[in-house]
């Protein structure tokens, strides 16, 4: 009978549980959200002017998504991402500017900030007015699908700044080091000149001997004027970065081969690309 009766109790808190787990699963069951509505303070262009560096350049606002759930409106907080992008590259080109907000249901961008998205992450040219995207995308938690608002679309046009790293004044630039067949040498052949795109962006296809180190000269027959990294053959470092006057050694990508090479002294990034 004792037997009988623990049983009957086991049976009967083990269904007390699943009815009270069910439950607790459809209470917390999600329902959905509504997307955020973007606005902003620009309408159809974003002004912006080195003189007004310091002052703000556009604010954007949206809505709450309301997360919904079974139980009721969520009160996790909810995280927000704003992407800016070229038109035409649906939000999926290589230098798409992503910013991550927190929780907040705005956020402000003075000249300055919002003119360096333009310049060194989508790499416009300044003074050329180019159109762009925004919008903004609202996430709970990885579980939860991620709600994206419309989309706005605003001209712009960047203006110049002053270079991040001053460009040589002899208007020259060389490669030199021991990825290259002549050496370390001051004095390069004419093969390992760079040609001047503009003012401040120099660019060079030379072979390179894979897994040695090379660095940057200025004027010919001189090691005074270098411009090279901040740590000596930094591994990551290979295919470019950020580069500066004076410095360490530059190491070559592993693999022997001919590469493309751009100093750009706007952004004061190099890249080295296989050809």
């Amino acid at each position: 009978m004792k037997t009988l009766l623990s049983k009957l109790f086991f049976i009967c808190a083990t269904a007390t549980m699943f009815v009270a787990c069910t439950k607790d699963e459809a209470r917390e069951s999600f329902l959905g959200g509504k997307e955020p509505v973007l606005t902003s303070s620009a309408t159809t262009s974003i002004p912006l002017a080195f003189v007004d560096k310091d002052k703000n350049a556009v604010t954007f606002n949206w809505t709450n998504p309301n997360y919904q759930f079974a139980s009721g409106v969520s009160s996790q907080d909810v995280t927000y991402t704003m992407e800016i992008d070229v038109t035409g590259n649906n939000f999926a080109g290589a230098g798409k500017q992503t910013v991550s907000i927190s929780k907040d249901l705005s956020v402000s961008f003075t000249q300055t900030v919002f003119n360096d998205y333009l310049l060194n992450q989508l790499q416009l040219a300044p003074g050329v007015s180019k159109s762009i995207d925004v919008r903004v995308i609202a996430s709970l938690s990885s579980a939860v699908s991620k709600l994206v608002s419309n989309t706005m679309k605003f001209n712009v046009t960047p203006y110049a700044i002053p270079p991040k790293v001053a460009p040589p004044t002899s208007g020259e630039l060389y490669i030199t080091g021991s990825a290259l067949a002549s050496d370390w040498t001051n004095s390069p052949p004419t093969t390992q000149k760079f040609t001047k795109v503009n003012a401040t962006l120099f660019e060079l296809t030379v072979a390179l001997k894979g897994g040695n180190s090379y660095t940057f000269l200025s004027t010919f027959g001189s090691w005074n004027d270098k411009y090279s990294i901040a740590i000596k053959n930094n591994p990551d470092a290979v295919n470019g970065g950020d580069f500066q006057w004076q410095g360490e050694d530059i190491l070559a990508p592993a693999a022997s081969g001919t590469y493309k090479i751009s100093v750009d002294f706007q952004r004061g990034k190099f890249t080295v690309t296989k050809q």
